[in-house]
C-alpha cells in the first residue's frame, strides 16, 4: 500500500544545511501497527509528516497504492491528506472555538459532505470513541484523554487507510494512555497505523512492528516487508469547502471574540457614518433646493420671445478654443463680438403653436401667452364711467418698463395657491371673477390705487378690495365703423352698460407666501384664461379689426400711414386682429421638467428649417447650474474626506485580519493536516474580513439613521424644515456593500499570507 524509496530531507538553518532523513527505504502493509522509535532529532516526526503529505522530500519517492507522488501538485496532496490520512497529535490540535462535534465534522466539511450527513457521521464516530455525551462541549471543557479521543474521532471520520499518531499519549497520564493505546491498537486491524513514540515499552506492548531511527537512517526493522508495488485504480475525493462553510467557521470564531469584533466593526463603521451623513444631507439639500428652485422658477420661466439675439461663435478662429502652447503664452486674438450677435425671430405659426400646446402638461406648472392687444377698461367712480389705466410706467431712463395692471392667471389654481396665500375672499372660478394681487409686504403703491380707482382706506382691510368691478368695453361698442372710417365713442353710461361688454368682479385677494422663492404675478388684477379668450375673440371678430386687415397702408384708428416705427403688423396685434403671441412664458414644475421641455424644443428644431426654429431663453440656467455645481462640489469634497476615514478603517480591519492570522496559525496547520487547500484557508480569512465589513456597514447605517434623527431635529429648530435629511435604502445598501467590499479587499493580503503558511511550522506554533 505504502512504500518509501530512498527518501531524503534536509532543513536549511541559516547557511547550514542540516540533513533530517538520509535515504529511507520502507514498505508498509495495508493493516499493521507500526511504531517508530528513536532519540529526539532523529527524524521521526519529519518522516511522519512526509508520509502524511504535510511536508515534502528533497529526493526519493513516496509510493501510494503503487502510484508515485513525485509529480503530485498541492491539490493532489490536499486530496490525499483529506481522504487517505488521519492525524493524531500529542497536543490534540483541536480548534478551540468549535464544538466537539464541529471539530470532528471538519474533515467531512472539507470533503463537501452535506451538513446532515457529516453531522450523522461525526456523531457516530464520537459514539465509537465513547464521547456521545460530549458532542456540544468546547475542547477546553474536556479532559486530556477526552480531547485525544476527539482527535482520534476526527482522524477516523473520513475512514482513512492510514492513521498517523505523533506521541499520542505524551501529554496523558498512565491510565488514560492505556485506554488511548487500546483504542489505537483496535484500529490497526482495519488500517495502517504508524505511531511515533519515545517509549519503547509502549511500542513493545501494542505494536506489531517496530522501526528504529538514528540520525535520519533506519537502523532496525522488527518486521520488514518487501513487495512490488502495483498501481491501484483509486481516486481520492475532491476537497471542497464552500464559501458559506467558510463564513460559518469565521462567524463562530468571531463569536468567541465579541468585544474585539464589536470594537473593530465600530471603528470600521466611522467612515460609513461619515459618507452616509454626507449623502443624506446632500440628498436632503438637493430636495430642499429643488423645492426652492421650483418656486424660484415661477419668477424665472422659460421664455419664447419673438425676437432673440444669439451668440454665434462659429466664425472665431480655432486657436481661440484650442490654443497652442506658444500662442496661449504669447498671443491673443481680436474678435468683433457685435458681428457674432445673430438675430432670430421665433415665428409663432400654426405648426409652432401646435408644438407648444403639445408639451406634456406634467412638466408644466403654467403657460402664459403675452399679446400686445390694447385693453379698453372702465369702472364706475362716483356713479360716473371712468377710463382705467391698464399699464403703469415703472422705473426711470433706459431701465423703465411698462407694468400691466391686468394680466391672465395661470390655468392651474393649485400652482398659484402653492406660492400665494389667499388673504381675503375666494379664488375665482367663474369667467367674470378676478383675483387681486397685493405686494408681499401687504402694501399697494399709490399709483396703482389711483390707476385702478380703488376706494380703500389707509391702512386698508384686505376685504376692501373685494367687489370692485371693471368693464372691458367691446371693440364693436367703442369703435364705430361707418363707410370705411372709424370713430371712437365717448365713454358714457350707454357705452359702459352695453350688453356686448364683459364685466368682472374682484372676489379674492392674494399675497406672496413668506417662504416662496419669488413672485410671478404682477401687482394688480388677474383674470381667468376663459375671460381673456372671450375678450380676444370679440376683438379679432370686430369690425374695426376686419377693417384694419383690409388696410395695409394706414392705421384705421389714427389715419396715419405705417412706417418703420408704426408697422402694419404691430397695428394688427394692438387692435386684436392678430392674436399671435408676442411671447410665451412656460413655468416648469422643477428643473428636471425644465430639461425635458428644452429637449422637446431641441427635437422640434432638428426637424424644421433654421428660420422656423423656436429658440428658448432660459434666464434661470446660470443660477441652476451654479447651485447644482455647488452642491455637487460640496458633496464630493465631504465624501472624499469621509472616504479617507473609510479607507483607513478598512486598512485597520486588514491589520486586524492579519493579527487573526497570527493568532490562528495553529488552526491553519490543523486545517491543512485535514486536507484544506490553500484557497480554503484564504477563503476562511476572506470570510472573516467580509463579516466584519458587513457588520461594520450595517452598524454604520444603523447609527447614521439614529444620528439623522437628531440632525433633522436640529435643522427643523434652526430652519423650520422638517425631515430634511434623506438616506435612501439604495444608498444604504450601497454603503453596506462598499464597507464589505473594502474590508474584503483589505483582507486579501493577510488571507494570502495565511494560505502560504507552512503546515508543519504552523502546527508547531503555540
Amino acid at each position: 500500500m505504502l512504500a518509501l524509496k530512498n527518501i531524503k530531507k534536509s532543513y536549511q538553518l541559516g547557511d547550514i544545511k542540516v540533513p533530517a532523513l538520509k535515504g529511507i527505504h520502507l514498505n508498509f502493509r495495508e493493516h499493521e501497527f507500526v511504531s517508530i522509535l528513536g532519540p529526539s532529532g532523529c527524524g521521526k516526526t519529519t518522516l511522519l509528516n512526509l508520509i502524511g503529505g504535510l511536508d515534502h522530500m528533497d529526493s526519493g519517492d513516496l509510493i501510494i497504492d503503487g502510484v508515485s507522488t513525485q509529480h503530485y501538485k498541492d491539490a493532489d496532496w490536499d486530496k490525499y491528506r483529506n481522504d487517505a490520512v488521519g492525524f493524531v497529535f500529542q497536543s490534540y490540535n483541536l480548534i478551540a472555538h468549535l464544538s466537539v462535534l464541529d471539530n470532528v465534522a471538519m474533515a467531512l466539511t472539507l470533503s463537501g459532505v452535506s451538513k446532515k450527513e457529516r453531522l450523522t457521521k461525526a456523531t457516530q464516530v464520537l459514539k465509537e470513541v465513547g464521547l456521545e455525551d460530549q458532542l456540544h462541549k468546547k475542547p477546553n471543557q474536556l479532559s486530556g484523554g477526552q480531547m485525544q479521543r476527539v482527535a482520534i474521532a476526527r482522524a477516523l471520520v473520513n475512514d482513512p487507510k492510514i492513521l498517523l499518531a505523533d506521541e499520542p499519549t505524551g501529554a496523558l497520564d498512565t491510565q488514560t494512555s492505556t485506554s488511548i493505546m487500546d483504542l489505537i491498537q483496535s484500529l490497526s486491524s482495519q488500517r495502517l497505523v504508524i505511531m511515533v513514540t519515545h517509549n519503547p515499552e509502549l511500542a513493545q506492548t501494542y505494536s506489531s512492528r517496530i522501526i528504529q531511527l538514528k540520525d535520519g537512517e533506519v537502523i532496525n526493522d522488527s518486521h520488514p516487508y518487501t513487495f512490488d508495488p502495483q498501481p491501484v485504480s483509486r481516486k481520492f475525493k475532491n476537497v471542497s469547502m464552500s464559501f458559506m462553510t467558510a463564513l460559518s467557521s469565521s462567524f463562530k470564531n468571531l463569536k468567541t471574540k465579541k468585544g474585539r469584533t464589536l470594537i473593530t466593526s465600530f471603528a470600521g463603521s466611522i467612515g460609513i457614518i461619515g459618507i452616509a451623513l454626507v449623502l443624506a444631507l446632500s440628498s436632503g439639500m438637493e430636495s430642499y433646493v429643488s423645492r426652492i428652485e421650483s418656486e424660484t422658477l415661477a419668477g424665472f420661466p422659460l421664455q419664447l420671445n419673438q425676437n432673440v439675439v444669439l451668440n454665434d461663435l462659429s466664425q472665431r478662429p480655432a486657436e481661440v478654443f484650442q490654443p497652442t502652447e506658444t500662442s496661449n503664452a504669447t498671443q491673443g486674438s481680436v474678435v468683433d463680438s457685435n458681428s457674432e450677435n445673430v438675430s432670430h425671430v421665433n415665428v409663432f405659426d400654426e405648426q409652432a403653436m401646435a408644438m407648444i400646446q403639445s408639451i406634456d402638461s406634467q412638466w408644466i406648472n403654467s403657460m402664459t401667452f403675452q399679446r400686445n392687444i390694447q385693453l379698453n377698461v372702465a369702472t364706475m367712480v362716483n356713479s360716473t364711467p371712468t377710463v382705467v389705466n391698464t399699464t403703469l410706467r415703472s422705473g426711470m431712463g433706459p431701465l423703465a418698463s411698462n407694468q400691466s395692471l391686468f394680466f391672465e392667471l395661470p390655468h392651474d389654481a393649485s400652482f398659484v395657491l402653492s406660492l400665494y396665500d389667499l388673504v381675503a375672499g375666494e379664488y375665482p372660478t367663474q369667467s367674470n371673477e378676478a383675483l387681486f394681487v397685493i405686494e408681499d409686504d401687504s402694501t399697494l403703491d399709490q399709483e396703482v390705487v389711483n390707476a385702478l380707482h380703488l376706494s380703500i382706506s389707509n391702512p386698508f382691510e384686505f376685504s376692501q378690495l373685494l367687489n370692485h368691478s371693471y368693464t372691458f368695453v367691446a371693440h364693436d361698442v367703442l369703435y364705430e365703423v361707418r363707410d370705411g372710417l372709424v370713430s371712437t365713442q365717448t365713454l358714457n353710461e350707454t357705452v359702459f352698460n352695453d350688453e356686448r361688454n364683459q364685466s368682472l368682479t374682484i372676489v379674492g385677494v392674494v399675497r406672496l407666501k413668506e417662504d416662496a422663492g419669488s413672485s410671478f404675478l404682477n401687482v394688480g388684477i388677474g383674470t381667468l384664461p376663459s375671460f381673456n379668450e372671450a375678450y380676444f375673440t370679440q376683438a379679432q371678430n370686430s369690425a374695426v379689426a376686419q377693417l384694419q386687415l383690409d388696410n395695409e397702408e394706414t392705421s384705421v384708428l389714427s389715419g396715419l400711414p405705417f412706417n418703420s416705427f408704426n408697422t402694419y403688423e404691430a397695428a394688427l396685434k394692438t387692435i386684436g386682429a392678430d392674436l399671435t403671441p408676442q411671447s410665451v412664458l412656460i413655468y416648469p414644475k422643477d428643473f428636471n421638467s425644465k430639461t425635458l421641455i428644452k429637449e422637446a424644443f431641441t427635437t422640434y428644431n432638428e426637424g424644421v428649417k433654421d428660420e422656423q426654429q423656436l429658440i428658448v431663453t432660459d434666464i434661470a440656467q446660470t443660477l441652476s447650474s451654479t447651485i447644482s455645481s455647488l452642491i455637487s462640489t460640496i458633496t464630493l469634497i465631504l465624501s472624499a474626506f469621509a472616504a479617507i476615514s473609510l479607507v483607513v478603517s478598512s486598512i485597520m480591519i486588514g491589520i486586524i485580519t492579519y493579527v487573526s492570522v497570527i493568532e490562528r496559525t495553529k488552526e491553519i496547520g490543523i486545517m491543512r493536516s485535514l486536507g484544506a487547500r490553500k484557497k480554503d484557508i484564504a477563503r476562511i480569512f476572506n470570510a472573516e474580513a467580509l463579516i466584519i465589513g458587513l457588520f461594520a456597514g450595517i452598524l454604520g447605517i444603523s447609527l447614521s439613521y439614529g444620528l439623522l434623527i437628531g440632525v433633522d431635529a436640529l435643522i427643523e429648530s434652526l430652519l423650520g424644515v422638517a425631515s430634511f435629511s434623506s438616506l435612501s435604502l439604495m444608498n444604504a445598501s450601497m454603503l453596506i456593500s462598499l464597507s464589505a467590499g473594502l474590508t474584503l479587499i483589505a483582507g486579501l493580503f493577510p488571507s494570502q499570507l495565511a494560505a502560504k503558511q507552512d503546515p508543519v511550522v504552523a502546527l508547531r506554533t503555540e
